[in-house]
């Protein structure tokens, strides 16, 4: 148990510090170039755990499986992340941490619409919840950031719809977390590169250039300010925050199941936008504190639901295991 709490104390952090090293980078890079260095790396970073997992077990990979992490990498890093990483150009680094600290809501809809899975009373107050603690922090009459707020919604909901998916495919594959987790970061990459290279093509570069919301997107950069001066940056963002973040979320998985280690996003909520009030300065609003309370509720009865319905699974089994004996 001390393991797990552990696991889940450091990726709790981990993801509480993601959209503030995020915001430092400042315009040393561009938000696609950021994604595509973060993820490669982190996905190198988790290979060789992977691999390791591969020799010691019978799972084999398939072509099949290569569909489902160029899926699984675009809905995550290619959309989702790329979104997130606008949003948090365009918003203040607490308010995207709360607003995508709402994704398991979505998750919990789409359960509902693509695998069918029923929503529970508690699962239902806890959207109700969610949403509530949204229009509070967004303040709806006087609304000042439409821009960034639908670039952090946009990525919770492409997130959840990842996690669904995701979770999907591991039950198909019979892949763990952190294997899916790698071969989609590293997919990612792959399609985000390939975007990025198309953006150079003359052609491409002088239509992109005369479409307004396209126009930032045009001759992505790759390498530049890759360097030794924004090394530690660097290092910080794609292997602490992004491989280490997952991995330890994952770990906390694979030892006490997917509602302990949901504990992360609930913390996530709380604590991110103290960080960000600490290290970078950010003002926190009396709306926002009164959301991110409203969401931590809504947390809070996630998290009850979850050790619910785990608890009445074990049940089930167990009577079932009785009836056979």
């Amino acid at each position: 148990m001390k393991r797990t709490i552990l696991y889940i104390l450091i990726s709790t952090l981990m993801f509480s510090l993601m959209e503030i090293a995020l915001k430092s980078a400042g315009n040393a890079f561009s938000p696609i170039q950021l994604n595509l260095i973060r993820f490669f790396i982190g996905g190198l970073v988790l290979l060789p755990v992977v691999l390791g997992h591969f020799r010691h077990s019978h799972i084999h990979f398939y072509k099949k499986d290569l569909a489902i992490f160029a899926l699984t990498g675009f809905l995550c890093v290619v959309v989702s992340m790329t979104l997130y990483q606008l949003a948090i150009v365009y918003d203040q680094a607490s308010t995207v941490a709360v607003v995508f600290s709402c994704n398991p809501v979505f998750s919990l809809l789409f359960s509902f619409l693509i695998l069918h899975e029923t929503i529970h009373k508690l699962g239902l107050i806890s959207m109700i919840l969610s949403i509530v603690g949204l229009l509070v922090i967004v303040n709806p009459m006087k609304l000042t950031n439409p821009v960034g707020l639908a670039l952090a919604i946009g990525a919770a909901i492409t997130f959840g719809l990842y996690s669904i998916i995701s979770r999907w495919s591991s039950v198909m594959s019979g892949f763990n977390g952190l294997t899916t987790t790698c071969f989609t970061f590293l997919a990612g990459s792959i399609e985000l590169l390939i975007l990025a290279l198309i953006s150079h093509v003359p052609m491409v570069a002088h239509g992109m250039q005369h479409v307004s919301w396209l126009a930032s997107f045009s001759n992505t950069p790759i390498l530049n300010n890759v360097n030794m001066h924004y090394f530690w940056l660097l290092f910080f963002i794609s292997v602490c925050v992004t491989a280490g973040g997952f991995a330890f979320y994952f770990l906390a998985m694979d030892l006490a199941g997917v509602s302990m280690a949901s504990l992360v996003f609930f913390i996530k909520p709380g604590l991110a936008p103290i960080l960000a009030m600490l290290l970078i300065h950010e003002n926190i609003s009396i709306n926002t504190i009164i959301g991110i309370v409203i969401i931590l509720i809504s947390s809070v009865v996630t998290f009850v639901g979850h050790r619910m319905a785990a608890a009445a699974k074990d049940l089930d089994d167990d009577l079932d295991n009785d009836d056979l004996a």
